[in-house]
């Protein structure tokens, strides 16, 4: 058994990161030595059976077209029956160079000017600006906060569902930024209300693998034969294994008439996955699960550490239970500042790098999104910036 060392701090300063780039923090966040705790990637390094497959691939020294092979997509068909229980066919998934383009292709296929798509908010951000970029509406069904915990509005789902106009749900699960991990019951409701009203159920489950005990991930379209049916359930390894500048992501469609459609404005585009891209998948969907166990370990600790230390140190901000991601939601709502006012506090005072709530949407004011993917004497070191910049 290897035994991975994730309080090693590694310096990723010249490394292209946009997380750590001093330019990018200088412009966005005002100062270039603001700690980053905002984008999603992980100050870990990848499992060692990636690092040596990808080297051992670079050593052959030619890195023409790659394509979808056998043993790309038999990787992720392995993956989802290993950890999820779910069976699924290689014939079944496309592939995408991330999330966030499989997300473009599919509002451009399946709607047109003027249609509306279902978001649940606060919620990632990039969801908005792909509808908005596709002359597409946002028909929003805002999660509902009750004694600390989110929960789906059901009711207005429905009566949202019922336009005609509404062709599509981005479904976030488990949910960015607030943590939940959606129960069967909640899956099956929305399910049940998208079937009934014909709306295409598009599941966003990239951060599918990162989820702390009791909770358990259900991939949505493994519900039932009509859910399967009637969804797209898009999926990677980049959370996961921390592999998001590989651009890889697998883009489930058990139903071949829809997965046919889909396929054919990919086609056009002619993508295919890069040979580093797939040598990676491959490891990290057969030999990765070690690592995973033990970067779960670690992160339920780094969970532990900043309930522990708001508790005792800064009482009036609220961390909302985070059942799966690695994506703390912080609740600043108790100290009363607007919005312009706690970002001061983060950039200018604290001098750290957060993802403001409001940018994800109604519901996410005087909240602050921050990554805890990182070692704890970083964490440490960013929750002791916020601490001195409330006490003044």
């Amino acid at each position: 058994m290897t035994t991975y060392n994730f309080d090693e701090i590694i310096d990723r300063r010249e490394t292209d990161s946009i997380k750590w780039s001093k330019k990018y923090l200088e412009e966005n966040f005002g100062d270039e030595d603001s700690l980053p705790m905002w984008i999603a990637d992980m100050d870990f390094k990848v499992p060692q059976p990636i690092i040596d497959a990808i080297i051992k691939r670079a050593q052959h020294g030619i890195f023409g077209y790659g394509h979808k092979s056998d043993a790309f997509l038999e990787a992720a068909v392995h993956w989802q029956q290993k950890r999820n229980g779910w069976s699924i066919q290689k014939e079944w998934i496309l592939f995408t160079p991330g999330i966030i383009p499989a997300l473009n292709f599919i509002v451009e296929t399946f709607c047109r000017p003027g249609d509306k798509v279902i978001l649940q908010s606060p919620v990632y951000y990039p969801f908005a600006k792909i509808i908005t970029n596709n002359g597409c509406q946002i028909a929003n069904n805002p999660l509902v906060l009750t004694d600390g915990e989110y929960k789906m509005n059901f009711e207005e789902l429905e009566k949202i569902a019922q336009d005609s106009r509404t062709k599509l749900m981005f479904l976030c699960s488990p949910h960015n930024p607030v943590g939940r991990v959606w129960s069967y019951d909640e899956l099956k409701r929305v399910g049940e209300i998208c079937l009934k009203h014909n709306v295409l159920v598009i599941s966003d489950e990239i951060h599918s693998d990162l989820i702390y005990l009791p909770h358990r991930h259900i991939p949505f379209a493994s519900i039932s034969e009509d859910f399967k049916m009637n969804s797209i359930v898009c999926t990677s390894p980049s959370k996961t294994f921390n592999l998001a500048g590989l651009h890889i992501s697998d883009i489930i469609i058990p139903n071949k008439t829809i997965r046919e459609e889909l396929n054919h404005k990919l086609a056009a585009i002619d993508i295919d996955p890069g040979v580093f891209a797939s040598v990676a998948q491959i490891a990290a969907y057969h030999d990765g699960e070690e690592w995973l166990e033990q970067l779960l370990h670690y992160l339920q600790a780094n969970l532990e550490f900043i309930e522990k230390f708001l508790r005792e140190r800064m009482p009036k901000v609220k961390l909302i239970p985070t059942e799966g991601t690695y994506l703390a939601w912080l609740d600043f709502r108790a100290l009363g500042y607007t919005d312009s006012e706690l970002q001061q506090l983060m950039q200018k005072n604290a001098k750290i790098a957060l993802d403001d709530g409001y940018i994800f949407g109604s519901g996410g004011e005087s909240f602050q999104r921050l990554n805890f993917a990182c070692p704890r004497e970083t964490l440490a070191k960013a929750l002791e910036r916020i601490e001195k910049s409330l006490n003044g």
